[in-house]
């Protein structure tokens, strides 16, 4: 059955909080859902009555996944979507591509999984609904923003009137249509492309495996670019591309939505029935803004940056945003550290922003050429990728990874081989006293220290250290022994598997941000005190 939000009536919002999100999407919820549970009172405000309607975003990566998992709502979310490991590119009717995106028995999670962005949505909202100090106030329609040097004011229309909104912080996830970004004069920057895509949901029972399937000039719609995508329920994903110069307006009428799939899956030779349950038209970004915070106001997902579809890096990207902001904003609303620590956060969603653009620019060229030179040269390559394995690299879709933060003010660097500080620290599966476990569930939503064949003990008196300097939440991991202390888990690295992945030595120590990014690798204890004065500083040295 296709999923139908549910309706919420209004409520008047507050006068003022410490925080005011603009915008229900998943990025403006999953934000709040991550500073409520870091005890910061938010406002959630949403022009509409509902979540969204339709699949949208329906690719969530591993990385993701471990971010909700840090809200609290990782099984709800495991139970509702569907894990998907593959995928195959097709030119015309001939198979080019087949690949196999990285996953074992020690990954946590899945490489990817489909979810409805509807559906992800309502777990957020119910998620906040459950929770002290968190609230959407549904029908409170923003429509004006004034900053100001220690507060921001909302102007917002509500069905009893217009009201006035303080919060002494303000973040616009608002969407692409940003009215924040408007308000405040701010524009996006960077490159559109040409090529349009009508995009629908359908429910067909169809015994089609779970895995990404492109088809580039198929016999069914020659000229242009067809994706399919399993959702749970029997629902599907249908992505196609509208030829140059076709008129958006028509190619949207239902009739005509239901005659370009229908050519598809009959070609496909699948005869089952089948109905339309949404359309909508998307077409490809690459736009940013030059930074994401303007005093008290914040940007985050589509309201500071877009990027491409291909490789599903928009909304994974926004869960990103949401997962750094909410320990950074709630380390300068508690005290702990200086406003100069969303400085850091503009600074790093940027650059990640350029991470993902560079990637996604290589799918959107060959998903959506924008010359006829560009256009022959993928057909070209196309045609020959079948029998040249090495320009299969080429059809590659580049699916969604986690960004990096190399190069943040907040990353201590090091020339040791294997992980990088400012990388993402893999999630991987362990076993403790008690049980199988994982590292992302173990360290939870604190900092931590990762003490590799360092006593229980002596790691529980530096995490107590750090902690006591900068009052903000501090968890240790170890795969040492001697003592207890219950700030620390210990766990078997069996065979050192985790320690020759990571590169670590016997008696390193790994400094992991809330966000799962490693801040830093330390030789031994005594580099606490730096992993202190950064976050309190806000990264200055």
């Amino acid at each position: 059955m296709y999923f139908t939000p549910r309706r919420y009536a209004f409520t008047p919002p507050p006068e003022a909080d410490s925080v005011v999100v603009v915008g229900a999407g998943p990025v403006g919820l999953a934000l709040a859902l991550g500073l409520a549970r870091r005890g910061v009172r938010v406002t959630v405000l949403e022009a509409g009555d509902s979540v969204c309607a339709g699949s949208r975003a329906i690719c969530l990566s591993r990385h993701s996944l471990e971010v909700l998992e840090r809200l609290g709502v990782g099984e709800r979310f495991a139970e509702l979507s569907l894990p998907w490991t593959s995928g195959r590119s097709y030119y015309r009717d001939t198979e080019v591509l087949s690949f196999d995106m990285p996953s074992g028995a020690g990954d946590a999670h899945p490489p990817m999984v489909n979810i409805s962005q509807s559906v992800a949505e309502q777990v957020l909202v119910d998620a906040i609904e459950a929770t002290d100090g968190c609230e959407v106030r549904w029908r409170c329609r923003v429509v004006d923003c004034t900053r100001h040097d220690d507060h921001a004011v909302l102007e917002v229309e509500t069905p009893e009137g217009p009201v006035r909104v303080r919060g002494d912080w303000v973040v616009a996830a608002d969407g692409a249509r940003s009215t924040v970004r408007e308000a405040l004069g701010l524009r996006l920057d960077g490159t559109s492309y040409e090529g349009r895509y009508v995009i629908a949901d359908i429910h067909w029972p169809a015994a089609l495996p779970t895995e990404r399937r492109v088809w580039f000039d198929p016999p069914s719609n020659p000229g242009s670019t067809i994706v399919l995508h399993r959702q749970p329920d029997d629902i599907w994903r249908v992505d196609y591309q509208l030829q140059p110069g076709a008129d958006p307006e028509v190619e949207t009428d239902e009739q005509r939505v239901r005659e370009r799939i229908a050519r598809h899956l009959d070609w496909l030779g699948d005869d089952r029935p089948w109905t339309l349950e949404w359309t909508s038209l998307y077409r490809a970004h690459a736009l940013s803004l030059d930074s994401y915070r303007h005093g008290r106001v914040l940007f985050a997902g589509d309201a500071a940056r877009l990027v491409p579809i291909f490789g599903v890096r928009g909304l994974n990207s926004g869960l990103e945003d949401a997962d750094v902001l909410a320990w950074m904003l709630a380390a300068v609303v508690d005290g702990e550290a200086g406003p100069a620590l969303l400085d850091v956060y503009a600074t790093e969603r940027r650059d990640a922003w350029c991470q993902n653009v560079a990637e996604a620019e290589k799918s959107t060229l060959f998903m959506t050429p924008g010359t006829r030179g560009y256009e022959l040269t993928r057909d070209a390559v196309l045609a020959l990728a079948g029998r040249r394995p090495a320009l299969r690299e080429l059809v590659n879709p580049r699916q969604s990874s986690a960004t990096h933060s190399r190069t943040s003010p907040l990353t201590l660097p090091c020339d040791a081989p294997g992980l990088r500080p400012g990388d993402p620290v893999p999630d991987r599966v362990v076993r403790t006293s008690a049980g199988t476990s994982s590292l992302n569930s173990l360290r939870g939503r604190d900092f931590a220290l990762l003490g590799f064949g360092v006593a229980t003990a002596e790691l529980g008196e530096a995490v107590s250290a750090l902690a006591a300097r900068t009052g903000v939440g501090v968890r240790g991991l170890t795969t040492g022994a001697g003592g207890d202390h219950p700030a620390v888990s210990a766990f078997d690295d069996v065979g050192g598997a985790l320690a020759a992945e990571f590169g670590a030595g016997p008696g390193e120590v790994f400094a992991i941000r809330p966000d799962g990014l490693l801040f830093g690798r330390l030789p031994d204890f005594s580099g606490a005190a730096d992993v202190a004065d950064l976050i309190v500083t806000g990264g200055h040295r």
